[in-house]
């Protein structure tokens, strides 16, 4: 079902219809979304070559090629240029706002464009001062605050490697990510506010020294009531200027990202320069629309690579909203208060927060003056047919609801939408432009109207430079390419419909499989969830070694606390009715509350292996959970 289709002005009021007429101009003319995104997976080099010049991107030296080879992995990007991200975000007028910030624990506060680069000039020398140099990583411990965005732009500078995590991870955590990049400077704050509640994190700041014998400098940033002693203020950083930005090849690396640790020891990816540069230049100018006078509010932490799209509106010139603190508080309605009054025309979401507003008879668009907002973006997991309905009775079809999916791994979309797409009730509208993405069955045919492996066909910029210390490249080959040789496989189950939208079905890896037949876990969740009575869910599949059904296990947090006879078989005659008398599931069981990470995405295959047997410190920490004692309530296998 359609819920909006493409507006009949696209052409003359958005960015991709300018990019559209920009195109025809020199030669190339597209009738539609279909149209343009096979041209931007086919010629790659005209593709990405035209979103270099669209966009004005600055070689400081040119490139020989676009991409002379484009066989996966390996593939080299515009061999030769140099270029530096940080560059290319700090173009907007001097007296306008490039950066609004909101905080539980100090006052909100603004950056213009020339406050942001007169910091970033000073935070640059600062930094050189301490030694940092060209390949040099600096690692911050630090909230959603203007410094952040202050140092990741002077560390790109530089040429150096960032890599973030969030105050609130603990100190085992941030050792296994920052550990295994030899960080020289440390940034970190003393403590924050989350919500009412003061949090010091002194003791977990100490650890992390202990197990980082590379630092040389610890820089503290004060945020809260609490001084750290032995380090040097983040103040003294900022007493000289040194404007500049070191020219650095296509792929030199721009920061690394740490996979969430669910499945594993994280992964540190790295991202370069221009594969970030260009994918989110296209991402946020065509996708999300985003140009001058722009605002975008997307809430996320340092530790998740929304944050690193946040900071990237800067590229298009539009200004960014900061928030740190519980997106909760005091109430649902927090987030679409500032969108309010921040102006935002992008308001990000999760869906789970869409999900829990429409649950809560939130009418944000009546209470609040949101006439500013034209696209509402969600990713981070699936959004029910029901989010999207509630999204068009509130804010009406001139909002553009835009879900998407995509990861770390490439830091960006890989499916979603945009203004020249389509909206359709629980579904993705594609896949995003310069992205082959298809299905693949277990014979590596691709499919259409049924489930298979999510896999990207041909190359993108921003898929990762490789593995921090993966000097072979094994790993990096172990996890994308170790079942399609050539073809990336991202790790989800999807479903392309003829026309081309999509939906995600979950994790390839939490599938469920009865009988022969499979199903994604995301499908299951939109039954059992659409019952007033459950607030969340999670299901689980332990297979029978001997080819049986297995046991498929349903854990559902329900509103009142109450399980009883009668709401066990409405959940049962939901799912044998909605999908098949195979996921009928052989228990239900109430817990107050489902694993979940940081980013709202469900952990079943922890919680699979917590069944099956495994000890809890062995399967996830603590700190990548958003709620930390969530696992206790999943004991080993019967």
């Amino acid at each position: 079902m359609i819920l909006r289709p493409v507006a009949p002005d696209v052409r003359e009021t958005t960015e991709i219809g300018r990019y559209l007429g920009w195109l025809a101009a020199r030669g190339r003319s597209f009738d539609d979304y279909a149209a343009l995104h096979r041209w931007s997976v086919t010629d790659l080099d005209g593709f990405w070559a035209s979103i270099k010049d669209f966009f004005g991107v600055r070689f400081h030296s040119p490139a020989e090629s676009v991409v002379p080879d484009r066989r996966m992995p390996g593939t080299e990007w515009f061999p030769g240029a140099t270029l530096n991200y940080a560059e290319h975000a700090l173009g907007g007028p001097p007296d306008d706002v490039a950066v609004i910030a909101y905080s539980q624990t100090r006052e909100r506060a603004e950056l213009t464009w020339g406050e942001l680069r007169e910091q970033v000039e000073k935070a640059r020398a600062g930094l050189a001062r301490l030694g940092v140099g060209r390949g040099d990583r600096v690692v911050a411990y630090l909230p959603n605050i203007p410094e952040t965005v202050v140092a990741y732009l002077a560390v790109a500078s530089l040429g150096a490697v960032w890599a973030s995590c969030a105050p609130e991870f603990g100190a085992r955590s941030v050792v296994d990510r920052f550990g295994q990049i030899e960080p020289r400077v440390l940034l970190t704050v003393s403590g924050y506010r989350y919500g009412a509640k003061d949090v010091d994190r002194r003791t977990e700041v100490a650890e992390i020294r202990g197990g980082l014998p590379t630092v040389e400098h610890v820089v503290h940033v004060p945020y809260g009531d609490h001084d750290l002693p032995d380090t040097l203020d983040w103040s003294i950083l900022l007493t000289d200027s040194a404007p500049g930005f070191e020219p650095v090849g296509f792929a030199h690396p721009l920061c690394v990202l740490f996979s969430s640790g669910t499945t594993g020891k994280p992964k540190a990816i790295v991202h370069g320069h221009g594969g970030i540069l260009l994918e989110h230049l296209k991402n946020h100018g065509l996708s999300w629309d985003l140009g001058p006078g722009d605002r975008i509010l997307w809430f996320s932490t340092t530790a998740w690579m929304m944050w690193n799209a946040l900071v990237s509106g800067l590229l298009t010139g539009a200004s960014i909203v900061l928030v740190d603190g519980n997106p909760m508080h005091p109430d649902l309605a927090w987030q679409w208060r500032l969108a309010a009054e921040t102006r935002a025309t992008l308001m990000g979401a999760s869906p789970g927060f869409l999900m829990a507003c429409r649950k809560a008879g939130l009418n944000p668009a009546s209470e609040f003056d949101l006439s500013a907002v034209r696209q509402i973006g969600a990713a981070g997991s699936p959004l029910p047919a029901e989010g999207y309905h509630w999204v068009r009775d509130v804010f009406g079809p001139g909002v553009l609801l835009n879900v998407g999916s995509g990861g770390t791994d490439v830091c960006s979309g890989i499916v979603q939408g945009g203004p020249l797409q389509p909206v359709v009730a629980g579904e993705i509208s594609g896949p995003c432009l310069g992205v082959d993405a298809k299905a693949f069955d277990e014979h590596g045919a691709p499919v259409v109207g049924e489930l298979g492996e999510l896999v990207i066909t041909a190359p993108m910029p921003s898929m990762p430079v490789g593995f921090w210390g993966d000097d072979t490249g094994a790993r990096y080959r172990e996890t994308y390419f170790d079942v399609y040789p050539g073809v990336w496989r991202h790790g989800d189950w999807i479903r392309f419909s003829p026309e081309g939208s999509c939906v995600i079905a979950g994790r390839s890896d939490a599938t469920l499989n009865r009988g022969g037949v499979r199903l994604g876990t995301a499908e299951f969740y939109a039954v059992v969830e659409e019952l007033p009575e459950v607030d969340d869910s999670l299901v689980v599949h332990l297979e029978d070694p001997a080819g049986g059904n297995g046991d498929l296990r349903l854990y559902v947090v329900v509103r009142d606390g109450t399980l009883d006879a009668p709401l066990r078989e409405k959940i049962t005659t939901a799912l044998k009715s909605a999908l098949s008398p195979r996921h009928v599931p052989d228990t239900i069981t109430a817990v107050p509350v489902i694993p979940r990470n940081r980013t709202g995405k469900k952990l079943e295959l922890p919680v699979k292996k917590l069944l099956l047997g495994a000890r809890a410190e062995d399967v996830v920490g603590r700190d990548v959970l958003a709620d930390p004692t969530a696992l206790d309530h999943f004991g080993a296998r019967a």
